[in-house]
Formats: C-alpha cells, structure tokens, sequence
C-alpha cells in the first residue's frame, strides 16, 4: 500500500508541476509579494495530496511564538517536506539556497520567481555579504528568510555541522532568530521515494535576538535548542 500511494503521489506531482510552472511564469509583472502568494498555492495542491494520498498530516506547536516582523528562520533540513509546507506555515518568506536549483526545468522556474537569496557556496565572504545585501532588500519587500543552518538534508535523527552565516546575516539585519524543529523525515525521507503516514509535529522556539551577541553564539543557542527537540521528536 505505501508503495502504491507513493507511486501515485509522484505521478501527480509529475503531473501538476508542469502546469503550474507556466502559470508562475504567467505570474513574473506582478509585484513580489504578488507572485509569492500566487506560486504558493502550488505548495496547498501538495500538501493536500499529501494527506489526501499519502495519509501524512502536520500539527504546527508554537505558533504564538513568532515575532511582529521579518526574521531569519533556522530550521532542521531532513526532506523536501518542509520546504514545501512552511509555505503553509510561516508568513511568505525567501529561501537562501544554492544557485544551481533555479536551474532545474519547471521547479526551478517557479522558485526564481519567489524572490529566493541564490548564492554560490564557494564564495565565501563574498556570499555572505549577497546574503545580507538581498536580505536587507526582502526585508524591505516584506518577506521574511529561511535558512537551512546545515546547508544541506540530513536523515531523521543525524546531526550536521550548524553554519554561522543565518546568524551573521540576521545580525547584520537586526533581525531575531527563529529556531524550528520537526520530525518530517521520519515520514518523507531524504531522497526517498517512499512516503509514511503519519504525523509530522513541527516546533517552534523562542525567538533569539541577535543584538549584544556574537553570530556563533546565537547559531550554538538555536543549535542546541533545535537538536534537542528533534531527538525528543525523532524518538517519539
């Protein structure tokens, strides 16, 4: 049965992306905000087919936690889940990611037209400084920014190296931190075509101010804070 759902999921999704994808490029004239909600509602067909197909659901802890204004999101990274349903979730925000994913026919056009901060990894310095320049202009835009602190999925329950740069670029900003921990990969792996049902619990901390602070340690506190509710989440 698993399998059968997940084939059928996936055939949907080959299915609706094409489509939708000329309508987000439909979308381009429109102010960014305008797009955002539009393209978005790509992630709404999804998450329904989720739970309508695969039998996954989502509970939200924490929603009363989010500040007034844009932040800098951190979250755990273990599948393709979240960067799908935060759109369900957070207020539009932007995606920090590598460049090379607006590259990928239909999917990537899409997320170019959500105004997403795309960097090359290897330039170091000079990456993080278009991190905080573009987030400076979505910040302006109203969009809030996702950072995925890792820099790449890992497994349901595994433990990556946490980078500096979401906290350098909400320091610059004067932005808070938002940590956000979840349990997605326990249902929809990390490249797996098999998809679990079940719940996926999603939290969401305090938000970490940055001022007085140093960048490492605002990316210690949300590392400790977010590894610490996965664990309980990935045992539960």
């Amino acid at each position: 049965m698993v399998f059968l759902r997940s084939l059928l999921f996936t055939l949907a999704m080959l299915v609706i992306t094409p489509p939708y994808s000329l309508f987000a490029l439909a979308t381009a004239p429109f102010p960014p905000q305008v797009r955002w909600r539009a393209i978005s509602g790509w992630s709404r067909i999804v998450m329904w087919m989720a739970r309508a197909v695969l039998g996954i659901r989502y509970r939200v802890q924490g929603l009363e936690r989010l500040p007034g204004g844009p932040a800098v999101i951190l979250s755990k990274h273990q599948s393709a889940w979240e960067t799908i349903a935060f759109q369900r979730i957070f207020p539009p925000h932007v995606h920090v990611l590598k460049r090379e994913l607006l590259w990928i026919p239909f999917f990537g056009w899409g997320l170019a037209l959500m105004s997403p901060i795309a960097i090359d990894r290897n330039r170091g310095i000079r990456a993080l400084k278009r991190m905080a320049e573009r987030g400076a202009e979505r910040f302006a835009q109203g969009f809030w920014i996702l950072i995925f602190p890792e820099g790449t999925r890992v497994r349901a329950g595994a433990h990556g190296k946490y980078h500096v740069g979401g906290a350098w670029v909400a320091s610059r900003l004067g932005a808070p931190v938002v940590p956000v921990a979840h349990n997605a990969g326990l249902y929809w792996g990390k490249n797996a075509f098999l998809k679990y049902p079940g719940e996926i619990t999603v939290q969401i901390g305090e938000p970490i101010p940055t001022a007085g602070s140093s960048p490492e340690a605002v990316t210690a506190k949300a590392e400790e804070w977010i590894e610490a509710r996965c664990a309980a989440l990935c045992r539960a």
